[in-house]
């Protein structure tokens, strides 16, 4: 009888045969080539245009001085690998008064081999605007390859000056029916910016509430007489019934029927169900002031509204040279106004007749008592 030879593996052997496999497969894999995989063949070589995809002018202020440096910031810019980007071409274009800027991103690949992010890191470019401007722009304009307009710049020339000064809100403004109202716009022989408050529409409504019978529980002394005292609440809802309470006080003020902790509600003596009409109003703040022809606000800023306060108001002016022949953004020639109830230039070629009907109010309204002298830097 012949016997077979059966082969033991023990955990050495086990060990041992594995390091031997692995040996073997990476002899077998092992090239001089090996190292990380190349981006692009070495032997193709492509010439073409990348993309960008956000860009911005001069931090995005509003106006920019003709005379001033600018700055274009250009972001999320493909470019195949860091070793493609040949170049950034900017290339001008106008039309009318607006200057366009074009940039055009030049790629060419090569067999070096290099890092290939998704996106270039921002890239900021000098503009020297005394080559690219003359007298007749008015406005810039950057785009990209798919003619998405990706920020815009108004140009003047001029000078900016910052003006910090303050407004007193009289408590007369905290009351809608007095509108129009308007701050002064003169101090001593000085012509000052003005604030005005208009009403815009009112909202009519009807609150439903029943009375509910109160009793004392803790009477200090006996009155001869007692006179009822409807304690209407502070706020209403008006998807429901209101329950109002009815106190009684003595009819002579000097004495006292009931301590104001002691009274107890009674929810199951109601009255009947009556009306109590209400209106919402619905106003607006301006803020209005007398220019020379041509200025504008390159920005404006101020402090919370507060009535029985001083207003803070900041705001950069640009002062035209003699020789600029465009204007605005403005309210009209002659007029700034900034809607201080959503923060923005009421524009003339927004809505004329609303800066029409702004500056009849302003004309035709009361003007506020000025209780407060208020120092100004203006």
């Amino acid at each position: 009888m012949k016997f077979q030879k059966i082969l033991v593996l023990t955990p050495v052997k086990v060990a041992l045969l594995a390091v031997l496999l692995f040996a073997a497969v990476f002899v077998g894999c092992e090239k001089d080539s090996d190292g990380p995989l190349s981006v692009s063949n070495e032997n193709t070589e492509f010439e073409g245009t990348g993309f960008f995809l956000s860009a911005s002018l001069d931090s995005n202020s509003l106006i920019h001085l003709a005379q001033d440096t600018l700055y274009l910031s250009m972001g999320q810019i493909w470019s195949f690998s860091n070793c493609a980007l040949r170049s950034i071409d900017l290339n001008y274009r106008r039309e009318d008064s607006v200057l366009w800027i074009e940039p055009v991103i030049q790629i060419k690949t090569s067999g070096e081999d290099c890092a290939a992010p998704y996106y270039r890191p921002d890239t900021v470019i000098k503009i020297l605007m005394s080559e690219t401007v003359g007298s007749s722009v008015s406005t810039i304009k950057v785009k990209n390859d798919v003619d998405s307009v990706l920020d815009t710049i108004l140009v003047r020339r001029g000078t900016f000056r910052t003006d910090t000064f303050n407004i007193y809100l009289d408590s007369s403004f905290g009351v809608a029916a007095n509108y129009p109202l308007r701050t002064r716009e003169k101090k001593g022989s000085r012509e000052i910016p003005t604030i005005l408050r208009v009403l815009d529409s009112l909202t009519p409504r009807t609150f439903y509430w029943r009375t509910m019978e109160a009793n004392c529980t803790h009477r200090v002394d006996m009155c001869k007489s007692v006179v009822a005292d409807t304690l209407y609440p502070m706020t209403w809802d008006i998807d429901d019934t209101n329950l109002v309470p009815i106190h009684y006080a003595c009819a002579d003020s000097d004495s006292v029927y009931c301590i104001n902790s002691k009274w107890e509600n009674d929810s199951a003596a109601l009255g009947a169900l009556q009306e109590r009409p209400d209106t919402i109003w619905h106003y607006s703040t301006y803020f209005l002031e007398k220019i020379p022809d041509c200025v504008t606000y390159n920005s404006f800023s101020h402090a919370p509204l507060f009535v029985g306060t001083k207003v803070r108001i900041v705001r950069q002016q640009m002062i035209p040279s003699e020789n600029e022949i465009y204007c605005g953004p403005s309210s009209e020639r002659n007029w700034i106004i900034y809607n201080l109830s959503n923060g923005r230039m009421v524009l003339d070629n927004d809505s004329v007749t609303v800066v029409d009907s702004l500056i009849r109010k302003w004309k035709d309204a009361a003007v506020a008592p000025e209780s407060l002298m208020v120092k100004d830097t203006l």
